[in-house]
Protein backbone atom coordinates (compact mmCIF):
# COMPACT_ATOMS: atom_id res chain seq x y z
CA UNK A 1 0.00 0.00 0.00
CA UNK A 2 1.14 3.54 -0.68
CA UNK A 3 1.22 6.21 1.99
CA UNK A 4 -1.98 7.86 0.71
CA UNK A 5 -4.39 4.96 1.22
CA UNK A 6 -4.48 3.70 -2.40
CA UNK A 7 -2.77 0.63 -3.78
CA UNK A 8 0.76 0.90 -5.12
CA UNK A 9 0.96 1.15 -8.95
CA UNK A 10 2.30 -2.41 -9.20
CA UNK A 11 -0.13 -3.95 -6.69
CA UNK A 12 -2.29 -6.51 -8.50
CA UNK A 13 -5.73 -5.68 -7.10
CA UNK A 14 -8.24 -5.42 -9.97
CA UNK A 15 -10.19 -8.49 -11.09
CA UNK A 16 -10.59 -9.00 -14.83
CA UNK A 17 -14.12 -7.58 -14.99
CA UNK A 18 -13.05 -4.35 -13.26
CA UNK A 19 -9.91 -4.10 -15.42
CA UNK A 20 -12.02 -4.58 -18.55
CA UNK A 21 -14.47 -1.89 -17.46
CA UNK A 22 -11.73 0.57 -16.52
CA UNK A 23 -9.93 0.13 -19.85
CA UNK A 24 -13.00 -0.16 -22.06
CA UNK A 25 -11.86 -3.54 -23.35
CA UNK A 26 -13.68 -6.86 -23.32
CA UNK A 27 -12.42 -9.46 -20.81
CA UNK A 28 -11.68 -11.81 -23.73
CA UNK A 29 -9.41 -9.14 -25.18
CA UNK A 30 -7.49 -8.96 -21.90
CA UNK A 31 -7.11 -12.76 -21.93
CA UNK A 32 -5.95 -12.66 -25.57
CA UNK A 33 -3.35 -9.99 -24.82
CA UNK A 34 -2.06 -12.15 -21.98
CA UNK A 35 -1.86 -15.22 -24.27
CA UNK A 36 0.07 -13.11 -26.79
CA UNK A 37 2.54 -12.16 -24.08
CA UNK A 38 1.78 -8.44 -24.14
CA UNK A 39 1.21 -8.35 -20.37
CA UNK A 40 1.31 -10.69 -17.41
CA UNK A 41 -1.24 -9.94 -14.70
CA UNK A 42 -0.76 -11.21 -11.17
CA UNK A 43 -2.49 -14.38 -10.06
CA UNK A 44 -4.31 -15.34 -6.90
CA UNK A 45 -3.67 -18.65 -5.16
CA UNK A 46 -6.70 -20.00 -7.01
CA UNK A 47 -5.38 -18.81 -10.39
CA UNK A 48 -7.62 -15.77 -10.84
CA UNK A 49 -6.13 -12.82 -12.70
CA UNK A 50 -5.39 -9.60 -10.82
CA UNK A 51 -4.41 -6.46 -12.69
CA UNK A 52 -2.36 -3.57 -11.31
CA UNK A 53 -2.66 0.12 -12.13
CA UNK A 54 0.46 -0.31 -14.27
CA UNK A 55 -1.28 -3.17 -16.14
CA UNK A 56 -4.30 -0.92 -16.78
CA UNK A 57 -2.06 1.80 -18.22
CA UNK A 58 -0.37 -0.79 -20.43
CA UNK A 59 -3.75 -2.09 -21.63
CA UNK A 60 -4.83 1.46 -22.50
CA UNK A 61 -1.60 1.97 -24.44
CA UNK A 62 -2.11 -1.30 -26.34
CA UNK A 63 -5.71 -0.33 -27.13
CA UNK A 64 -4.60 3.10 -28.34
CA UNK A 65 -1.90 1.62 -30.61
CA UNK A 66 -4.24 -0.98 -32.12
CA UNK A 67 -6.93 1.69 -32.61
CA UNK A 68 -4.39 3.61 -34.71
CA UNK A 69 -3.93 0.61 -37.00
CA UNK A 70 -0.81 -0.95 -35.51
CA UNK A 71 -0.82 -4.74 -35.56
CA UNK A 72 -0.10 -6.90 -32.54
CA UNK A 73 3.49 -7.62 -33.60
CA UNK A 74 4.04 -3.89 -34.08
CA UNK A 75 2.58 -3.26 -30.62
CA UNK A 76 4.86 -5.93 -29.16
CA UNK A 77 7.90 -4.31 -30.77
CA UNK A 78 6.90 -0.83 -29.61
CA UNK A 79 6.48 -2.10 -26.05
CA UNK A 80 9.86 -3.85 -26.19
CA UNK A 81 11.53 -0.68 -27.44
CA UNK A 82 9.77 1.39 -24.80
CA UNK A 83 11.09 -0.99 -22.12
CA UNK A 84 14.60 -0.72 -23.59
CA UNK A 85 14.43 3.08 -23.59
CA UNK A 86 13.31 3.07 -19.96
CA UNK A 87 16.13 0.68 -18.98
CA UNK A 88 18.68 2.78 -20.87
CA UNK A 89 17.46 5.96 -19.17
CA UNK A 90 17.90 4.33 -15.78
CA UNK A 91 21.36 3.07 -16.77
CA UNK A 92 22.30 6.54 -18.01
CA UNK A 93 21.18 8.09 -14.71
CA UNK A 94 23.27 5.52 -12.81
CA UNK A 95 26.32 6.21 -14.97
CA UNK A 96 25.94 9.97 -14.59
CA UNK A 97 25.74 9.62 -10.81
CA UNK A 98 28.81 7.36 -10.87
CA UNK A 99 30.69 9.90 -13.01
CA UNK A 100 29.86 12.73 -10.59
CA UNK A 101 31.05 10.62 -7.65
CA UNK A 102 34.24 9.61 -9.48
CA UNK A 103 35.04 13.22 -10.36
CA UNK A 104 34.48 14.29 -6.74
CA UNK A 105 36.74 11.51 -5.50
CA UNK A 106 39.41 12.51 -8.02
CA UNK A 107 39.24 16.15 -6.90
CA UNK A 108 39.61 15.04 -3.28
CA UNK A 109 42.57 12.81 -4.14
CA UNK A 110 44.27 15.63 -6.02
CA UNK A 111 43.68 18.04 -3.14
CA UNK A 112 45.06 15.52 -0.65
CA UNK A 113 48.18 14.96 -2.78
CA UNK A 114 48.88 18.67 -2.86
CA UNK A 115 48.55 21.15 -5.67
CA UNK A 116 52.32 21.47 -6.34
CA UNK A 117 54.45 18.44 -6.89
CA UNK A 118 58.14 18.70 -6.10
CA UNK A 119 60.43 18.58 -9.13
CA UNK A 120 62.17 15.22 -9.07
CA UNK A 121 64.19 15.72 -12.26
CA UNK A 122 67.94 16.07 -11.89
CA UNK A 123 69.34 19.52 -12.51
CA UNK A 124 71.59 19.60 -15.53
CA UNK A 125 74.39 22.12 -15.12
CA UNK A 126 75.97 21.94 -18.52
CA UNK A 127 73.95 21.74 -21.68
CA UNK A 128 75.48 20.70 -24.94
CA UNK A 129 74.06 22.50 -27.95
CA UNK A 130 71.69 20.32 -29.96
CA UNK A 131 71.31 17.71 -27.22
CA UNK A 132 68.80 19.37 -24.90
CA UNK A 133 65.88 17.37 -23.51
CA UNK A 134 62.62 19.07 -22.62
CA UNK A 135 60.24 17.34 -20.24
CA UNK A 136 56.61 18.29 -20.71
CA UNK A 137 53.88 17.51 -18.19
CA UNK A 138 50.24 18.32 -18.88
CA UNK A 139 48.41 20.10 -16.06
Amino acid sequence: MSGFGGPAPDAAVYVISVAAELTGLHPQTLRAYERMGLLTPGRTAGGGRRYSHHDLELLREIADLTAHGIGIEGVRRILELDNQVTALRHRNEDLQAELVATRAALRQARAAAGAVRPNTLPILRHSVAGQSVVVWRPN
